[in-house]
């Protein structure tokens, strides 16, 4: 039997608003995508223009609602103006997927750069808190919300790749997932994060390009030597994002093909 696609009657996020940063591409878009195929409204948001309203074509096309705003988030007015811009356009902000982020490539750690390793950490870590700081400051305001940070398997087990720096981003964003998830508990705000292990997006492809492994050395990490697609990591947000998941927060989730249960 095929797989039924979602509808707006049966949708798992029907009436909800949600904001997802890094859209313009990867698992961004594909959650962008995905939320409005169950029935969401999507504030895409990214530094890239033509690729964050080329997501927006695509949702749009297809029937669904979406916008494009261009938000830096390691700029903290860019942050305040995106969530401002979902309430004006929506009335709330039922979630948010705090998906931006940036890659490194395979640099071991005692070559790496102050500057690179301050660079990775105001986009993957910093950015993710301060997106929370002001997502948070309206769903207080409601009462309720789901939040979904994009962490890694490099945040949960520790890989011989030359990622030291994003490593450390990752496991912070576990971290920061966990801790929010615990001060927030009682005021109707969830917040969990997924860790995907090697996905077949733009990022891998450049880590090839850079020598760090071929495709197929990509593919063995994973237990099943099967690659994720953008799509797989889609469904697991939009599960966490919707009520279906109410029990569950401070969670972060391993997509891996079980990478990380050795």
């Amino acid at each position: 039997m095929s797989k039924k696609e979602p509808t707006v009657a049966d949708s798992l996020l029907a009436g909800k608003s949600v904001v997802v940063t890094g859209a313009a591409q990867g698992i961004g878009a594909a959650t962008a995508q995905r939320i409005a195929e169950y029935g969401g409204s999507v504030v895409v948001a990214d530094i890239d223009v033509d690729g964050g309203n080329e997501t927006v074509a695509r949702i749009t096309d297809g029937g669904g609602d979406a916008f494009f705003v261009r938000a830096d988030v390691t700029a903290a007015t860019d942050l305040q103006a995106l969530v401002q811009a979902a309430v004006d356009r929506f009335g709330r902000l039922d979630g948010a997927v705090n998906n931006a982020g940036i890659e490194e490539q395979g640099v071991a750690l005692h070559e790496s750069s102050e500057q690179a390793w301050d660079t990775l950490h105001a986009v993957n870590l910093k950015g993710v808190w301060l997106s929370m700081k002001y997502e948070i400051q309206q769903m207080l305001t409601q009462g309720s919300g789901a939040i979904v940070n994009t962490a890694s398997v490099a945040g949960l087990v520790g890989l011989p790749l030359g990622i030291a720096s994003y490593s450390a981003a990752k496991g912070g964003v576990v971290a920061l997932t966990r801790t929010a998830a615990i001060e927030y508990a009682t005021q109707g705000i969830r917040v969990n994060a997924v860790c995907p292990g090697v996905v077949r997006t733009a990022m891998l492809d450049h880590a090839i390009n850079a020598g760090m492994f071929t495709e197929s050395e990509a593919a063995a990490l994973h237990p099943t030597g099967i690659l994720l697609t953008p799509q797989d990591v889609a469904e697991s947000i939009v599960w966490l994002l919707s009520d279906a998941s109410a029990g569950s927060t401070g969670q972060a989730i391993a997509l891996d093909h079980g990478m990380s249960a050795g």
